[in-house]
Order: C-alpha cells, then structure tokens, then sequence
C-alpha cells in the first residue's frame, strides 16, 4: 500500500513561516503530480498548490508567498509557506498521483491525513 505522511503543520504568529512535507512510500513506480490542498472551518477544501515534471499552480490566495517542491529521489513534496496569514489556517493534505503495481498505467489519487496549521498571535 501506498502511504503518504505529512509533517510540518503546527502554530505560528502571523507573518512567520512554516515548511510542511510529505513523503510517499510503498510499491512506487513513478509519482506524476503532488499537491496541497487545505481545509479551514466552514469552508470547501481547496487547492493550495499542485506540481508537476512540467508546471507548478498556486492558489490565487497564495501566489507570492507559498513555493511548492519536489525531492524526487526521496518521493517527497514540501510546501514552504512565508508571510503567513491569520486567513491560512487551515488542516493542510498532501495529494499525490502515483502509479502503483496495481494501477500501473495511468495510477490513482492518495491522500495524506492532514496536518493543522494555525496562524494566530
């Protein structure tokens, strides 16, 4: 099976930073796309940021401030976050698009547990 654990999530005053990672691991043949996505209260989850081998997005919310990676030789994504806001907080889930033994052409959606950050002073 496929696992994905976060980490990284925690409180932080407004205008500090946080790194969050997340790592896969398993039967992995090859991770086209890795995101994050957050979820505050009362609100849908949303995409964060997503990235590719070719292309990286950003939330209109976030552009300028969150920079997506990738550490391909450790199948990990990071989501640096800077200047944070009190309107960030939010669970935090790390996405990914990996093709596995048993979806091994065009591979399927796993998802991290989340990991809560709270911008508050």
């Amino acid at each position: 099976q496929v696992q994905l654990v976060e980490s990284g999530g925690g409180l932080v005053q407004p205008g500090g930073s946080l790194r969050l990672s997340c790592a896969a691991s398993g039967s992995i043949f090859s991770i086209n796309a890795m995101g994050w996505y957050r979820q505050a209260p009362g609100k849908e989850r949303e995409l964060v940021a997503a990235i590719t081998s070719i292309s990286t997005n950003y939330a209109d919310s976030v552009k300028g401030r969150f920079t997506i990676s990738r550490d391909n030789a450790k199948n990990t994504v990071y989501l640096q976050m800077n200047s944070l806001k009190p309107e960030d907080t939010a669970v935090y889930y790390c996405n990914a698009r990996i093709q596995t033994m048993r979806e091994p052409l065009y591979g399927m959606d796993y998802w991290g547990e989340g990991t809560l950050v709270t911008v508050s002073s």
